[in-house]
């Protein structure tokens, strides 16, 4: 007769109790929340295709077929992708616009945040948020917390510098906070250079993760493993769970994760854009790990997971600005175009129950696109309605429910609109605005002839630059000449919702803002 192993008695033992407890505790009423968010991801740095062809059928191109995804498969296939999701294109504005729910004209941290020294830019905004998130600043978790949940952050956090109260996820609502910091780029992916403290980048070198120091344990799965440890012992104590997984993964450097290396020997890729591949490929293993560490539990059908990139792809691929890194999207992270700000958005319950009263409450089709135009500060309003957490009054919220979209389902109260402001320099763009109307996207260059990295001419045409994205969907065809009222209308309501956000601006070399014009 064959019978298990002591030690793996005990553990399915602990199991059942946890999945017991959690079936009978008040967090089977509650639904838990993982976001897991992963940096300078793009919406074309992955297997699964979210773009669609003219039928709204996905759409695959070649990229699609480079990297490795299958956990976000899954999770596609269980539930529903947004393919014009929307991003800042640069990271700390898309963390404080999840965190607020506003969008980052208003919160005014429009830049991704220099841990050390502002970094507005010589023509940047003067008034911007450099200090990012503060203690008294109503957050996300922060509401989460208050209404009950236990708030875990786990990965980058990048929500102000050093020496300040955002630097620390623990003053901004969490009630945990394993290796976020100020910085945004790990000092290393390596256990064995124990994830920065042991090379040049130790200003960088991510904190809490002393236990794998010296270890062939990858920062991506080191973070995985903590996860898991702090879910368990939530799901343990009988309190629903937040999570916010916010990887470090796939941002530079490009160190190969040598779990996956010989997938992308023969791809015919330079090794960093090899190594991005790897970094892509262990990410997703870290998605599917817990997905399965929430089925293990017995939490997966009260558990909504919210998959999202924090700006455009960064994949080593080409120039900033033509069709490469996120092709056939035009531009990178950084940059004014979609390749600049398109993310993927999978949202999907852990383990699908039709059965489940939460699931009934919010039912999410399995294997659904959306194509409604969403945006990250969406997040923070979805998440409060869902968890039933009452939010300040008088905190303004930008972002719109995403209920209905989340069922598939159009939704024709939402605006169709998203506005991108970036008042600095110098990076990929300069000093510019974006804003989408429906189809339509202008490009309101502040100073077009401002070198940006690199020491290139970012525009050569002048202040403006449109496209109708239906017919145009990777931006080769400005119609600024062509359309001259359509570029009106458009400028209108950019200046529109400039001013309806409280915005700043960039300045003149004599500090006079420079406010978009109309043509």
């Amino acid at each position: 007769m064959n019978t298990l192993p002591p030690i793996l008695l005990s553990c399915l033992a602990v199991l059942v109790t946890f999945a017991s407890a959690a079936a009978q505790s008040p967090q089977a009423n509650r639904p838990n929340v993982m976001v897991f968010l992963v940096d300078d991801m793009g919406v074309m740095d992955t297997s699964v295709p979210f773009l669609t062809d003219a039928k709204g059928n996905p759409k695959r191109y070649p990229l699609n077929d480079y990297y490795r995804t299958p956990a976000m498969q899954r999770l596609a296939d269980q539930g529903i992708r947004f393919n014009q999701f929307c991003a800042m294109s640069v990271c700390s504005p898309t963390r404080n616009s999840i965190m607020t729910g506003q969008n980052a004209a208003r919160h005014r941290a429009t830049n991704w945040i220099n841990p050390a020294k502002d970094n507005a830019g010589p023509h940047g905004a003067p008034d911007w948020n450099w200090e990012g998130l503060k203690k008294s600043d109503v957050t996300l978790p922060g509401v989460l917390s208050d209404c009950g949940y236990r708030t875990i952050h786990v990965g980058k956090a990048h929500f102000g510098p050093e020496n300040y109260e955002g630097s620390e996820p623990l003053n901004l609502g969490f009630d945990v906070n394993v290796a976020g910091a100020a910085f945004g780029a790990p000092g290393s992916y390596y256990g064995e250079k124990n994830y920065g403290h042991r090379n040049k980048r130790a200003h960088h070198a991510v904190p809490h993760l002393e236990k794998y120091h010296g270890s062939d344990t990858f920062l991506s799965e080191a973070l995985t493993i903590e996860a898991k440890k702090q879910v368990t012992a939530t799901v343990q104590s009988g309190e629903p769970f937040y999570l916010y997984f916010a990887h470090y993964a796939v941002h530079a450097p490009f160190e190969s994760d040598p779990r996956f290396a010989d997938h992308y020997d023969d791809s015919g890729k330079p090794k960093n854009a090899q190594a991005f591949a790897t970094l892509i490929e262990g990410m997703d293993k870290s998605l599917g790990d817990m997905l399965d560490h929430f089925e293990q539990l017995g939490v997966a059908e009260n558990t909504l997971v919210l998959f999202l990139g924090d700006n455009g792809s960064d994949a080593p691929l080409g120039h900033q600005h033509q069709v490469a890194c996120a092709a056939p999207l035009r531009g990178k992270k950084g940059a004014h175009y979609e390749g600049g700000m398109r993310v993927p958005l999978i949202a999907a319950w852990a383990k699908p129950d039709d059965k489940n009263a939460l699931q009934r409450k919010l039912p999410i089709p399995a294997g659904a696109i959306q194509s409604q135009i969403a945006a990250v500060q969406d997040l923070f309003p979805t998440i409060t309605s869902l968890t039933e957490c009452d939010v300040p009054k008088d905190h303004v919220v930008d972002g719109q429910h995403l209920q209905t979209l989340l069922t598939g389902e159009a939704d024709p109260n939402r605006a169709e609109t998203f506005l991108m402001h970036y008042p600095h320099g110098p990076h990929r763009s300069n000093y510019f605005t974006t804003w989408r109307d429906g189809d339509w996207k202008v490009i309101y260059h502040t100073l077009p002839k401002e070198k940006t990295t690199g020491g290139f001419i970012q525009f050569e045409g002048g202040h403006y630059e449109l496209f109708n994205l239906k017919d145009d969907p990777f931006e080769s065809n400005n119609l600024a000449g062509s359309h001259p009222q359509v570029l009106r209308r458009m400028m209108i309501g950019l200046i529109a919702a400039l001013e309806k956000h409280d915005a700043v601006y960039p300045v003149d070399d004599a500090g006079n803002e420079l406010r978009p014009q109309l043509p």
